[in-house]
């Protein structure tokens, strides 16, 4: 049993991948050997329109044909059971980093060939997947302003290519280690302390049963 995480934050210790390990740590405990990748350490770009996936006879078998440096990691996370993609939202939409991988990971594995209205995709069982966004504004403002119809679109894509998806958040995220140093009045460093210090745990406590309960659905399907 195999659970790969993509960190697409260009922070690699910060709340996104924290959230991340948190996940991992709880695919372990369900039995799954994990993998952590932060997407920001390879140069690579997003889908090419290349479409040697959809040629007749494509033999792709469901990875991109882009040889660059994301290539071994699609294969790793070709035969993965589990694949949580974690990304902060910056203007409403996760990071272009995320969006890039989105597309060279699913892409492939969909299918333009439909049989009773749904795409013979490429793939030979329900892959359990996960969207972990974290932000910085509250969850009532992210509700109040349509986030979720917006980030839970990629979510959607996530369901349709690998049979299985779902959303987790993280709202009025701590977003520096010193607020003094930047120039700001919409937030305060107290008041964004007081919440993280309040709701983080739980957060990742969150993150962790999502890891969990995603391998502990993927084993009961071998």
């Amino acid at each position: 049993m195999k659970a790969m995480f993509f960190n697409a934050s260009p922070r690699k210790g910060w709340n996104t991948a924290k959230m991340l390990a948190a996940a991992a740590e709880g695919a372990r405990a369900a039995g799954a050997e994990t993998e952590i990748v932060n997407l920001y350490d390879f140069p690579f770009a997003g889908c090419k329109s290349c479409f040697a996936c959809k040629l007749k006879n494509a033999k792709t078998n469901g990875v991109c044909a882009l040889r660059d440096d994301l290539r071994p990691i699609l294969e790793r996370a070709r035969a993965a059971d589990v694949l949580v993609l974690g990304a902060p939202v910056y203007f409403s939409y996760p990071t272009g980093v995320y969006r890039a991988f989105l597309e060279r990971l699913a892409f492939p594995v969909y299918s333009y060939h439909y049989e009773n209205g749904q795409p013979l995709v490429c793939r030979d069982k329900v892959i359990e997947t996960a969207n972990i966004f974290t932000m910085n504004c509250p969850r009532e403002m992210m509700e109040k302003i349509g986030y979720p119809a917006l980030l839970e679109a990629n979510t959607q894509t996530l369901q349709t290519v690998f049979g299985a998806s779902e959303t987790l958040y993280a709202c009025n995220t701590y977003q520096f280690a010193d607020y003094a140093r930047y120039d700001m009045t919409l937030f305060t460093e107290e008041e964004k302390r007081a919440y993280r210090d309040a709701h983080f745990a739980t957060d990742l406590a969150n993150a962790r049963a999502l890891g969990q309960r995603l391998v502990e659905k993927a084993l009961r399907q071998e």
